[in-house]
């Protein structure tokens, strides 16, 4: 193929036109690409925009979970994903906790950090001498920067150095702290880090002809320990009825304890039982416009801080009472970032009701309990496959290309049947040489 120039100055019927000369994508399917294009011109120029060498828009379902409560408010949540049952392991969890008092959720700090890496060849004695000289010449260099978000009770809350001259020679940190307010804040930080560099960089205290500052870089983190969102359930556990009928409440609440327990001990069931959660999560945040890698790598970071990689929640039965809670950083923002041009994105945030940052973690927490919750009760009653490739059923139908006749006899057949591809093909096959 060669290597190509200038592709990105190509228009989006140039760049179609170049994968079909050089792929084996077929032309009906290059052309497929416009069939997903806004229905006005303003709105398809903000997905064009959005990213680098932009060729078409990619629809993902969106759905909703209802009879979600939280903090005693009830809410209507979008989620937007590809995986069968997500939305309605969701909201059967929903439902069965609504009846018995709902969700509740907390946010105790939205700290969010950066760090300015840096190299100083003098002695690290004389940089923790020097570095309360200069620490406020450092905040103040931000001022102008940081001037509205302070006006809101934000900006830099905290200024610390770190010195890694042990683990690597002349190697310092100035670890920063932020608070964003509703905002992600990931330019406003990056932008505040800078600053701080480069007059870290042209200080005369730290800068002379024997010793000087090496900017290594200047980056915010998305390890947010400090950003954090609390939710849990919870009920006497005589009220544990209705999920399983061959379950009695106690049984279940031991056996739901005990996979639970298992994920803190087992780093093969944590990583599953960690993605149950974020099948929620990332819905949500995919339906708000929000990172959800940076929030997927902080919430694994935070899995393994005590040196090994947990489950993210924890179940306690005291008093005979069965408490399921949830404890993750999710460093989320309601302004700023596509939250304000993606038409999609902004009606989310008016059926969620507009809520502000704080808000958003409690539902985005909510809705990762409530899948994880859903997922473990079937684990350990029915088993996970039976609800889920119902629910897939539809997706296999679609690729076997069925006739209206063809779904509605399968549909039929499968309502009290395993379903699984192999199964469902051999159906359709058996249709077709009958019909």
């Amino acid at each position: 193929m060669g290597i190509i120039s200038g592709f990105s100055k190509f228009d989006r019927n140039q760049r179609l036109a170049y994968i079909a000369d050089h792929s084996e994508l077929e032309v009906s399917k290059i052309l497929s690409f416009n069939d997903y294009c806004a229905p006005n011109e303003n709105q398809q120029r903000v997905f064009s925009e959005m990213i680098e060498n932009y060729i078409g828009n990619f629809p993902t379902p969106i759905g909703v979970v209802t009879n979600m409560i939280i903090n005693d408010e009830q809410f209507i949540i979008p989620f937007v994903t590809e995986e069968s049952s997500v939305v309605a392991a969701a909201s059967k969890a929903a439902k069965y906790w609504a009846e018995r008092g709902g969700f509740r959720a907390e946010v105790h700090t939205m700290t969010k950090k950066g760090q300015v890496h840096f190299n100083w060849n003098g002695d690290p004695f004389r940089m923790h001498q020097i570095f309360p000289q200069i620490q406020g010449k450092l905040l103040n260099s931000t001022h102008d920067l940081t001037d509205k978000m302070r006006q809101r009770e934000g900006g830099i809350t905290g200024l610390e150095l770190i010195d890694k001259t042990n683990e690597l020679t002349d190697y310092y940190q100035i670890d920063v702290s932020f608070k964003t307010g509703d905002a992600m804040g990931a330019n406003f930080i990056n932008t505040c880090l800078e600053k701080i560099a480069t007059t870290l960089q042209n200080l005369d205290e730290l800068n002379s002809d024997q010793n000087s500052v090496e900017i290594i870089m200047s980056i915010l983190s998305n390890y947010t320990p400090e950003c954090k969102v609390r939710c849990w359930v919870e009920c006497p556990v005589e009220k544990l009825t209705g999920w399983n009928k061959d379950l009695s409440c106690n049984l279940f609440a031991n056996k739901f304890k005990q996979s639970v327990d298992i994920a803190n001990l087992d780093i093969s069931r944590a990583v599953t039982h960690n993605k149950g959660i974020f099948n929620g999560i990332d819905a949500v945040l995919l339906a708000t416009g929000n990172d959800s890698r940076a929030t997927a790598a902080c919430a694994h970071a935070y899995a393994s801080k005590e040196g090994k990689y947990k489950g993210l929640t924890q179940v306690t039965i005291t008093d005979r009472t069965f408490r399921y809670e949830l404890e993750i950083p999710l460093a989320l923002g309601t302004v700023g970032g596509i939250t304000q041009i993606h038409p999609l994105v902004k009606s989310v945030m008016a059926i969620l009701k507009f809520p502000d940052a704080s808000k958003l973690m409690m539902i985005a927490a909510a809705s990762g309990l409530a899948n994880n919750f859903s997922a473990i009760a079937s684990l350990i009653t029915t088993g996970i496959q039976s609800g889920h490739m119902k629910m897939h059923l539809s997706n296999i139908l679609n690729q076997l290309n069925a006739t209206e006749q063809e779904r509605n006899l399968t549909n039929e057949y499968f309502k009290n049947s395993t379903v699984s591809h192999s199964v469902v093909y051999d159906f359709i096959m058996q249709i077709r040489i009958t019909s």
